[in-house]
């Protein structure tokens, strides 16, 4: 059959697996799984399966199980059946019914992959799924990665009738007078898949006959686009973004130049649970220049700062400096160390032990070469301290004064002169 051909021609030609390629074919014992294995077979190649009993739908799922039993005896294809907890799992994990059945379906399928050494899993994912996958992420709201439909190949996952329509799909099964099971659920129209594929989508052909092709087409277009898309942004933010102590670190100046500043934030902060009306309050943040705000997402932490976005794990725990400390015999060989990660200080004028505590309001203390006193918060103003960064600053005291604003700056009144004879070294351990 021509319908043949085009699965083998789209199979060479997306570059799924070759000839020979063990297969495992995600089989439910609905039309379209029925039909992939089929014409896999059908092909040559060689097919394993693989079958879930998520038991949601009481007899009719052990009669789904059944079938594909029966099925794949009769063609005598080993076959892989796992049975799962799915509503405990759902509760468990505080998800939906359908996406914890996703996780565990696809988890086992990864699983089994590898036991039997399989090149690839071949789920029967067709474009009529791919036109109301389109069709699902616009009624929700998407960028251009949710437009491009459902794609050929990801990783190990491949779907070899993408480009089959569903009519084609059942011609095939009643040229071959292959039966199959139906999914009752598929019928109803309680979840939004269903109020498309049911309502919405015969009320289009209505309109336009051609309409599944023609969405198929836009899905391609902009899968066009989105890769140009996505290869852009992913350049600019390798290259803009600095990972430090800190956090994160996006210059300002890179989304204010660049000619789509809303997508950037949006590639760079959506993989960190930041949502599209946080994102744009975000981005008015920048243009207005609102040092000093924050933003914060369910895991993660955004600070805009005076020159640069500061993005930090808000359940990372706080760094806490730990301070060695060496006193030492000055004598003629001695040099003092010009470094920020270590104080040398005069001994005799330092009482141990000291407090090694985070910098509060109204802490004072002579900066090195300075004569009076600064406040802290002053000082770490003008060095340009981010609010992360001020949050994080230590400081060591002896009898309540500041000896060391930690990996900064000593105080004056404690440094090493004409007169010491013994030195305090404090440095800071990696």
């Amino acid at each position: 059959m021509n319908y043949q051909k085009r699965i083998q021609h789209f199979i060479e030609e997306n570059n799924l697996f070759g000839f020979n390629d063990k297969v495992q074919v995600a089989l439910s014992g609905g039309a379209d799984s029925v039909a992939l294995l089929r014409v896999l077979t059908e092909l040559g190649y060689l097919c394993e399966c693989a079958h879930c009993n998520f038991h949601l739908r009481g007899e009719e799922s052990d009669r789904d199980e059944q079938f594909v039993r029966s099925l794949c005896q009769e063609h005598q294809i080993p076959l892989h059946v796992k049975h799962f907890k799915t509503e405990s799992y759902a509760k468990e994990k505080q998800i939906s019914i359908e996406m914890a059945a996703r996780e565990l379906r696809y988890a086992w399928f990864e699983e089994l992959r590898n036991e039997t050494k399989s090149m690839v899993i071949a789920v029967a994912h067709h474009r009529d799924d791919s036109v109301e996958t389109f069709l699902l992420n616009l009624i929700r709201g998407t960028g251009i990665n949710g437009l491009k439909g459902i794609q050929a190949k990801n990783g190990h996952i491949v779907r070899p009738l993408l480009e089959t329509s569903r009519e084609n799909i059942l011609n095939y099964l009643d040229h071959l007078q292959q039966n199959y099971v139906t999914d009752s659920t598929n019928l109803q129209d309680e979840y939004m898949r269903n109020k498309i594929r049911l309502n919405l989508l015969p009320m289009m052909k209505e309109m336009n006959p051609s309409i599944m092709e023609s969405i198929q087409d836009t899905a391609q277009k902009l899968n066009d686009a989105a890769k140009i898309y996505n290869q852009n942004r992913k350049e600019i933010l390798e290259t803009s973004v600095q990972i430090k102590n800190e956090g994160h670190i996006l210059p300002i100046q890179t989304i204010l130049v660049d000619s789509a500043p809303l997508s950037l934030l949006h590639e760079w902060l959506g993989k960190y649970q930041f949502n599209s009306s946080q994102i744009k309050d975000i981005y008015q943040c920048v243009k207005q220049k609102q040092s000093g705000k924050r933003f914060i997402s369910n895991e993660w932490e955004l600070l805009r700062d005076r020159e640069s976005l500061i993005l930090r794990h808000s359940q990372e725990e706080a760094y806490i400096p730990e301070i060695s400390i060496e006193t030492i015999e000055i004598n003629n060989d001695f040099v003092l160390v010009k470094d920020k990660h270590i104080a040398c200080l005069d001994a005799d004028k330092v009482t141990l032990p000291l407090e090694i505590r985070k910098w509060k309001k109204g802490d004072k203390f002579v900066p090195f070469g300075m004569k009076g006193k600064k406040n802290v918060s002053d000082y770490l103003t003008d060095k340009k301290f981010s609010l992360f960064q001020k949050g994080n600053q230590y400081v060591a005291c002896s009898e309540g004064k500041i000896v060391w604003l930690i990996g900064e700056r000593t105080d004056d009144r404690f440094k090493i002169t004409d007169k010491t004879q013994r030195a305090l070294i404090l440095k800071i351990q990696e």
